[in-house]
């Protein structure tokens, strides 16, 4: 009997929310709705702009990280999973490894972390819930194979390889070792592309990893344009089918579009009133992969992924809270 639902890889990140209008965006030029990788001086700079010169405040400090919410969403809902991932011996640090223990989720971070700064990402939420990120990886720009914990890996059913990671020489290397661990275990892989900028910038780093062998394949509408070189999501969904049957891609308020290996479908949305948009694709991921692993089919993890990346961005934060995880472990029948 496999130990873990999922073992996920990707960025150790701390989150830092604030509310900001477009105007804002304009002045310190950041592409609305996408993650911009910054320097440690820019990371200082946006901060002075933010809390000094324009006075906003945070919304709130969350652990954070796709992967990591992904996994967080996993053991919420009755899963159990595992989290490979780098922070330095920092607050920020301890802040992070301090919030996945008390979630119940393991890692490979031990006592003793190492000298130098953990990463964050600055999530800037316009009044239309879109979500402009900022990300200072620090030490984990340095994840690596070493950080792999292959006996927890080889004991999963799915392992899940945040995108983010192709952006690190060794991140990518690191990928490819997790996958290749996996496959000689018969462990399932899935892969996130996780940002239009990351399937723009490394196409050929997705490309590679994809090559070798991709379970379920996780992007949204727009990623998924970017990476086939398409501009229909029909014409999309043909070319994803090719290289990896399995998938899901979200629409947004259109739900998402799956293939279950023998048959392509759309599963609709859920009505909610968008808050901030931050982590929807990171949870619906998570939603759908623990529905698999208690047994559902792609249709009804599919619904209830919906369903919970619906409820969560009605409210602030990239994670769900505990009266949202009630009220989605009430719901038994998707159906209904």
């Amino acid at each position: 009997m496999d130990k873990y639902d999922v073992y996920g890889i990707g960025n150790a990140l701390v989150d830092t929310e604030y509310e900001v209008t477009d105007e804002f965006l304009d002045l310190v030029k950041l592409p609305k709705g996408v993650m911009t990788l910054i320097r440690e001086e820019d990371r200082r700079r946006l901060i002075q702009l933010l809390e000094h010169e324009h006075e906003h405040q945070i919304i709130k400090l969350s652990g954070g990280g796709s992967a990591a919410n992904t996994v967080v969403a996993v053991t919420q809902l009755g899963g159990t999973a595992f989290y490979s991932c780098k922070v330095a011996d920092d607050e920020i640090g301890e802040f992070f490894l301090k919030d996945l223990t008390d979630l119940g989720i393991h890692t490979n971070l031990g006592e003793s972390l190492e000298a130098g700064v953990s990463g964050q990402c600055i999530s800037m939420v316009t009044p239309d819930a879109e979500r402009t990120m900022t990300t200072h990886l620090g030490i984990t720009e340095k994840f690596s194979s070493a950080e792999l914990q292959p006996d927890a890996l080889s004991n999963s059913k799915i392992l899940y390889i945040e995108g983010y990671l192709v952006s690190s020489p060794s991140g990518l290397d690191a990928a490819l070792e997790a996958q290749n661990i996996a496959r000689a275990a018969g462990v399932k892989v899935a892969l996130t592309l996780s940002d239009p900028a990351m399937v723009e910038n490394f196409k050929n780093a997705f490309d590679t990893i994809i090559s070798c062998g991709v379970d379920i394949l996780f992007c949204n509408a727009e990623e998924a344009s970017l990476w086939t070189s398409t501009t229909t999501r029909e014409d999309a969904v043909s070319v994803i089918r090719e290289a990896c049957p399995n998938f899901a891609m979200t629409c947004g308020a259109d739900g998402a579009i799956i293939s279950d290996g023998h048959e392509v479908f759309t599963v609709p949305g859920f009505p909610t009133s968008p808050v901030d948009t931050t982590g929807a694709g990171d949870n619906f991921a998570g939603t759908f992969l623990v529905r698999l692993c208690q047994g559902k089919n792609h249709r009804d993890a599919a619904l209830y992924a919906n369903r919970s990346a619906s409820t969560l961005v009605s409210n602030f934060g990239a994670r769900l809270t505990m009266d949202m995880v009630r009220d989605l472990l009430s719901v038994s029948d998707d159906s209904k």
